[in-house]
């Protein structure tokens, strides 16, 4: 039991690698808060949690809207009293277009949901984790966060952001004893691709080296168990770095 009455927010938690998160946690033994933007997903994967012997609830926000991510933390601490580990995980892909094929609203989507989302969640819970001088948050990036043909111009720009707040913060709050580290997952098995509806041929053409790379698609359960070892004691010396699991994808 690593996280032993530990109170996790895990966004994006209704599927994928979220889910998968938010269930080991629940394993793990914290109160998990399930978060996602569809209610009847979010509630399953808290249903899972609590079937096994777990405790969570189910609570549903659209991470691009502020006054969702302040319900959703203050939800958290009415009903649990704190926050100990904040997991965002909520993302959307861009449909590989290149800046020439940029439009303004689907950037403005991808940034408010993969990067102003983080911000501002982890801006709610500082001051809890500033109270306790101790806190976890753990940012799914991706490795399109490092590399520049691994999807379109705006989501890999949007990751790159993360991964620079990531590190910024990880730093500027390490004497507080608050800890902020990043994922970057290469290709996983979930249904991020449902956000893409229109793919720039011109852009997926031009990533296919990069993508053809890639030596194997991981399992969402793979990724979770990397968070785990973020949110837990074991990694109390890893702070403001990206821990890349992608089965040697960036390597090359």
């Amino acid at each position: 039991m690593r996280l032993q009455n530990k109170v996790a927010v895990v966004t994006g938690a209704g599927s994928g690698m979220g889910k998968a998160i938010a269930t080991l946690y629940g394993k793990e033994g914290a109160k998990v808060v399930v978060s996602d933007l569809n209610e009847a997903s979010a509630k399953e994967t808290a249903e899972k949690i609590t079937a096994s012997g777990g405790e969570a609830i189910a609570v549903v926000a659209n991470v691009a809207k502020e006054e969702d991510i302040q319900n959703l933390i203050d939800t958290t601490v009415n009903t649990f009293g704190t926050v100990d580990i904040l997991v965002n995980n909520a993302g959307i892909m861009d449909n590989f277009e290149p800046a020439g094929d940029i439009e303004d609203d689907k950037w403005e989507l991808v940034f408010a949901v993969n990067t102003t989302s983080v911000m501002r969640a982890t801006r709610k819970v500082l001051p809890i984790f500033l109270e306790k001088q101790q806190g976890v948050i753990v940012n799914v990036a991706s490795a399109g966060g490092l590399y520049g043909a691994r999807a379109g111009a705006t989501y890999t720009a949007s990751k790159h952001a993360v991964i620079g707040f990531t590190k910024n913060t990880g730093f500027m709050y390490a004497p507080q004893g608050i800890r902020c580290n990043a994922i970057a997952p290469g290709g996983v098995e979930t249904n991020i691709g449902t956000s893409m509806t229109n793919i720039n041929a011109f852009g997926i053409g031009r990533t296919q080296a990069g993508l053809a790379l890639n030596p194997r698609t991981g399992k969402a359960e793979e990724i979770a168990k990397v968070a785990l070892f973020l949110a837990s004691d074991e990694s109390s010396f890893v702070n403001g770095t990206v821990l890349t699991a992608d089965a040697g994808w960036t390597a090359y």
